[in-house]
């Protein structure tokens, strides 16, 4: 703000960029008996000289209203002020400025009173209001759409009927069949860098996967952009479609009336500023053809609602005359939109129906039709990471800022409205096809992956009575009865980190428990520790030792542990199995000198092959086993380990593919065939540790893991993960189709031959979990209304 004052012994200038300021400055200055001698708008804002001297006002105003100069006063009396500031200036025009500046300062002031009137009357019209202009909507649409808002509603009905009222008010593109049907030559036009090339190639293979390449063409006007053409020629080429270039009128007539033959036509125009006066030029060209050109404008979803509105003028009053308007218009970029509302805003405002909306680069899977149920749901489900250009209430208000438990209400209330928008959107969706849903809910329970136990804990997470103890407690037994079930002699273990974010103070160990039989996870046992405390191992609960009586738990580390490490946990009673390296130095029996492993091999009598898959190639298996220690004889007395050694030869050829090296301790009793498995299983469960470490970034949302309730969430998360994991190794067409349904759920696409990613299956699992809940209750709610006629 740019404010200074000029002054010396009797008046005083002050400037300021508006006239309230300025007075406030001259009060502060000269006190309430200022006498101002004039006012005027300047470059900088508004000057007043003003006095405290009457003589000296006096004199200022008949140097101004004598037609002849006026001698002034002597220096001994007055001080002028420099020449510049002593001019004439229109008194009317002065008058009639400041009159203006207080009816200003009076209608702003008004208009707080009636807004705080109405906040005190109707405070839930100002929350949506509030909603509305946070999700970047205009004041002037927001305050329309609420002009019709019934009274006695709560904020769940007071936005359902907002959202009614958009999607009423919104024109959209009904039917693609039609506009595929039509054909004709459209334009896609835009300012520059809105993603019109792009658009066009995934535009283009919508129209090939119609009717073939043969009866497309493209057509570009951008002669500006370097690699222009270029771009589009590429697209063509992978298409098989024709591209040409035109530079101006005569070249679109002459090449739009080659492309007669054409069903469909799409150019690609030049990116121009809205501001731009070739814009006007560029639509007449488009629109002086003799083959009618249909112009879609594209819209930038991260643009600004004045910027957005400023585009449709420019693009829209650019044609002069019939037969020029816009036909419609596709949003792009959506997936970097902070306050997509701007969107629906300006379309509904302009009346400009949305044809497609495109969220990202891949072509042509980013292009889809637009759905108003679903744009109006996303555009508040937006989350921005900050909002620091959308005012809260904390920020306008004068008073004390909200407090910590406050927002935290609020927090909770938006995320609950998200999900109930989401599940009121899949339920919408999938309601023609509950009772699919529902066998595919049966399929998952009865695959004995853990669904119904996932399920039952899911439940527990937004009861805030049930805390760790109590998921625990109800762990336990289950692991008890999975571990019967999943493992034939041995309870395989091993142990991960998880983090919530890479600087994360805290992490978590979580120890898995694996089947003997396929080296799946079947149970996780999450236990926060702090950073830099990490140990090789956790300590076994109570109740797993008891479990371990019936069959021994073996550990599997990642490498082989140091001598002393060892002799401890042999004295206590631990089975391990490690991966060992052919460099890895050991005794042989009987021998005083040590050597690598790889010394080892032509000692050994290797068992008979047996079949297998590597790397999806057929291949064959065999082991050897021998006796060694890591250290010498003379030292102490040498502790033996089972040295487990595994060759893998292609089957066709019998080439060496890989041998590998295990080390375990004495006293496991397990073939040298399982041995040799068992640390294949343990790298496999890195792929479980990663799928945990991803569900707890979805559960999280910034909490860390030593919290009480994110203790709470990872022990869910484990036994999700775990669930997860299992349907992803699961054959049989009855866990493809819920491969299927969980990726649709989660809004994936499933391309065939391609395994399902392990956050996609964990996100549709939830997905599944409350629609299933939604379901069971409006099933409950229906049984319960058809009930009650018959009682009554």
């Amino acid at each position: 703000m740019n404010t200074h004052t000029e002054s010396d012994t009797a008046i005083c200038t002050i400037v300021a960029p508006s006239s309230r300021q300025a007075l406030r400055l001259l009060r502060e200055k000269l006190g309430p008996d200022a006498i101002v001698l004039s006012n005027k708008v300047i470059a900088e804002g508004v000057e007043i000289v003003a006095t405290l001297d009457e003589a000296a006002a006096d004199t200022w105003t008949a140097a101004i209203q004598s037609p002849v100069p006026t001698p002034l006063p002597v220096a001994s009396e007055i001080v002028p002020s420099p020449p510049v500031l002593v001019q004439a200036v229109d008194e009317g025009d002065s008058v009639l400025r400041e009159i203006h500046s207080m009816r200003g300062m009076i209608e702003e002031q008004l208009a707080g009173i009636r807004w705080n009137e109405a906040q005190r009357r109707d405070p839930l019209r100002g929350q949506l209001l509030r909603t509305l202009l946070g999700a970047g909507f205009s004041a002037r649409l927001a305050k329309d759409l609420l002009t019709n808002l019934p009274t006695g509603q709560n904020y769940a009905s007071g936005m359902s009927f907002l959202k009614a009222a958009m999607a009423s008010q919104m024109p959209m593109l009904e039917s693609e069949d039609v506009l595929m049907r039509e054909g004709g030559v459209y334009a896609l036009m835009g300012p520059t860098g809105v993603g019109k090339t792009t658009t066009t190639a995934k535009l283009a293979a919508r129209c090939v996967m119609r009717f073939g390449p043969e009866k497309l063409a493209l057509v570009t006007t951008d002669s500006y952009r370097i690699g222009a053409y270029e771009q589009l020629r590429i697209y063509g080429q992978i298409l098989g479609v024709s591209v040409h270039a035109v530079k101006d009128a005569v070249d679109l007539e002459l090449v739009l009336s080659d492309l007669k033959d054409k069903h469909m036509v799409l150019i690609d125009t030049v990116g121009m500023s809205q501001r731009d006066r070739a814009v006007s030029e560029q639509i007449s060209m488009l629109c002086g053809s003799s083959r009618p050109v249909k112009r879609l404008l594209l819209l930038n979803a991260a643009s600004h609602g004045d910027t957005l509105n400023e585009v449709v003028q420019a693009y829209r009053q650019g044609g002069a005359g019939a037969g020029t308007e816009l036909s419609g218009c596709i949003f792009t970029k959506v997936d970097e939109a902070t306050h997509p509302g701007a969107l629906i805003d300006t379309v509904i405002r302009h009346q400009l129906p949305v044809h497609y909306i495109s969220s990202g680069q891949k072509v042509p899977e980013h292009l889809m039709l637009g759905d108003r149920h679903a744009l109006i749901d996303c555009v508040f489900q937006a989350k921005s990471q900050s909002a620091l250009f959308v005012p809260g209430e904390a920020d306008l208000s004068e008073g004390p800022a909200t407090s910590a438990k406050e927002a935290k209400l609020a927090a909770a209330e938006a995320v609950s409205e998200r999900l109930r928008s989401q599940c009121q959107q899949l339920i919408r969706t999938l309601a023609h096809n509950a009772q699919e849903l529902t066998s595919n809910a049966v399929a998952l329970a009865t695959g004995q992956i853990g669904f119904d136990e996932t399920r039952s804990l899911w439940r527990t997470l937004s009861d805030e009575r049930a805390g760790r103890e109590a998921i625990e407690h109800k762990l336990r037994p289950q692991a008890s009865l999975d571990i019967q079930a999943n493992c034939d002699n041995y309870i395989l273990t091993t142990v991960g980190e998880i983090r919530s974010a890479p600087d994360a103070r805290t992490s978590a160990l979580v120890r898995v428990l694996l089947s003997d039989r396929s080296g799946l996870p079947f149970s996780a046992m999450p236990q926060p520790v702090a950073a830099g405390a990490l140990m090789p191992g956790l300590p076994l609960p109570g109740w797993l030792h008891s479990q371990s009586a019936d069959k021994p738990l073996v550990h599997l580390f990642a490498q082989v542990p140091a001598s002393g490490v060892i002799r401890a946990l042999h004295s206590d009673g631990v089975h391990w199995v490690a991966c060992g390296t052919a460099a890895l130095r050991v005794y042989d029996a009987g021998c005083d000198v040590s050597k690598p492993l790889a010394r080892l091999m032509p000692s050994l009598s290797f068992g008979a092959p047996e079949p297998i898959f590597y790397r999806k190639a057929a291949a064959l298996l065999s082991v050897a086993e021998a006796w060694v220690s890591l250290e010498a004889d003379q030292t102490v007395a040498a502790l033996p380990l089972r040295c487990v050694v595994k060759r893998i030869v292609d089957a066709g050829t019998g080439k060496l593919l890989v041998t590998g090296y295990v080390l375990a301790s004495p006293d496991i009793k397990a073939t040298a065939l399982q041995i040799a498995q068992w640390p294949a299983w343990r790298t496999m469960a890195e792929a479980y540790f990663k799928l945990l470490t991803q569900s707890v970034l979805q559960f999280g949302e910034g909490s860390a893991l030593g919290d009480v309730s994110m203790s709470k969430r990872l022990l869910i998360g484990g036994q999700a993960s775990t669930t997860v994991f299992r349907l992803q190794h699961a054959k049989g067409a009855w866990a493809e189709t819920a491969r299927k349904v969980l990726a649709q759920l989660a809004g994936r696409s499933v391309r065939a031959g391609r395994a399902v990613p392990g956050p996609a299956l964990f996100e549709g699992l939830g997905k599944l979990f409350v629609l299933l809940d939604a379901l069971e209750t409006d099933d409950a709610v229906t049984a319960q209304s058809d009930l009650a006629p018959a009682q009554s």
